[in-house]
């Protein structure tokens, strides 16, 4: 209304309140490139489960990482944005300590962040069919149709990719069109195909044990699994799939190397 003016730390606090887990989590993410305070009060001090092995528990674990930023700081861009239920995943171009590619996972209890997953690595070069570990869709639809989308990556994650049965592909992803954003895999059946035969063929390992989590909002849906990679790395997998009238369409992945656990800064584990 012209002629009064608003409490500023009143309209604050009611913005914050109407904030979404999905637009928290993106802040706190953001803030790390542009130093604002506000977002980290998005997280519970008194309860922060770290699963980052390179930082330690708590608030003040994520305090260190702040405070030990270059001197041209952090740089973060949130290129997907996903929410399910109390949880909230990111996809994420990072500067942090070098350039990277991320998932973030963050899981909330009464509107705060009380534990937070990730999985980083090296960005790269566009793969053989030119694709780069970000490009690709970004928009949200099939809302209605999250859960059976869910059910078809897990059915395909445990069959094929942990169980080998490779004869049920078809049944998974669109033969017609598949997507590929993994840095070393071209698009296509034909892709996907030539990339396992290359592991074996040269002793090499690309193996899923467990799938810890699945996370997903309409079209897309996030894996998290456990498993062994190259040379018999124990790994972390996560991966993001884009599934169009019910088949795979679009896959973009993370892997990290899970350090031995002399070298944890945290006692929860990677998953």
């Amino acid at each position: 209304m012209i002629g009064c003016q608003a409490n500023p730390a009143a309209t604050t606090k009611a913005t914050s309140m109407e904030l979404s887990k999905k637009q928290k989590a993106v802040a706190l993410i953001e803030s790390l490139e542009t130093g604002a305070q506000e977002p980290a009060g998005y997280i519970n001090p008194e309860k922060y489960i770290q699963h980052n092995l390179a930082v330690e528990d708590g608030l003040a674990g994520f305090g260190k990482v702040l405070a030990n930023a270059p001197e041209d700081g952090f740089k973060a861009e949130v290129i997907r944005a996903f929410e399910d239920e109390n949880y909230v995943f990111l996809h994420v171009k990072y500067d942090f300590f070098g350039p990277k590619a991320a998932f973030d996972i963050f899981r909330f209890e009464e509107g705060k962040i009380v534990e937070h997953w990730d999985n980083l690595s090296e960005i790269t070069a566009p793969n053989p069919s030119g694709r780069t570990q970000f490009d690709g869709a970004t928009e949200i639809t099939d809302l209605d149709k999250t859960a059976a989308n869910k059910a078809l990556v897990r059915a395909f994650v445990n069959d094929v990719l942990k169980n080998g049965e490779t004869n049920k592909i078809t049944d998974y992803i669109n033969p017609e069109k598949y997507i590929q954003h993994n840095s070393q895999i071209a698009d296509g059946l034909d892709g996907l195909g030539a990339a396992l035969e290359y592991f074996a063929e040269n002793g090499l390992v690309l193996e899923y044990d467990k799938t810890h989590l699945v996370l997903g909002e309409g079209n897309f849906v996030l894996t998290v699994s456990e498993g062994k990679f190259g040379q018999g790395d124990h790994v972390a997998y996560y991966d993001l799939f884009r599934v169009e009238a019910g088949k795979i369409v679009e896959h973009w992945d993370v892997i990290q190397s899970i350090p031995p656990r002399t070298e944890w800064q945290n006692e929860n584990g990677k998953f």
